[in-house]
């Protein structure tokens, strides 16, 4: 898998909440000011050659759906930044977070008791 670009992951996100949608549903979802239609059709097909997207054809206009779920791409996006930004820690993107955000000890405690509550009952939403 590879990491998107900012547009790239801008059409992916509307798509991941659409399940699936034509070029210029995609258009009408953006926010102002609206790309090209011809550049988000160039958008998508980068994102079918890479993988993450296929179509269904209706004559000549075609219908986008994801291949890659939001979540698998939040996983591999998440592990990839540790890894760059954090050698591969994430007791230290933890640490660097509490540091960043000012955090107290009983905020980094209901952090960790939402931590371990997502691990004994996954929910996989979102």
């Amino acid at each position: 898998m590879k990491e998107l670009t900012k547009a790239e992951e801008q059409v992916m996100q509307l798509l991941w909440q659409q399940e699936k949608a034509f070029v210029k549903d995609l258009v009408a979802a953006m926010p102002e000011p609206k790309p090209a239609y011809n550049t988000v059709s160039t958008i998508v097909r980068i994102l079918e050659t890479k993988g993450f997207v296929a179509h269904q054809a209706y004559g000549k206009t075609h219908e986008y759906y994801p291949l890659i779920t939001k979540d698998d791409y939040r996983s591999f996006y998440l592990k990839s930044m540790v890894s760059t930004y954090f050698g591969g820690s994430f007791q230290k993107l933890v640490s660097f977070f509490a540091k960043d955000n000012d955090l107290d000890v009983q905020e980094l405690e209901e952090l960790m008791k939402h931590a371990k509550q997502e691990l004994d009952n996954p929910k996989g939403d979102d």
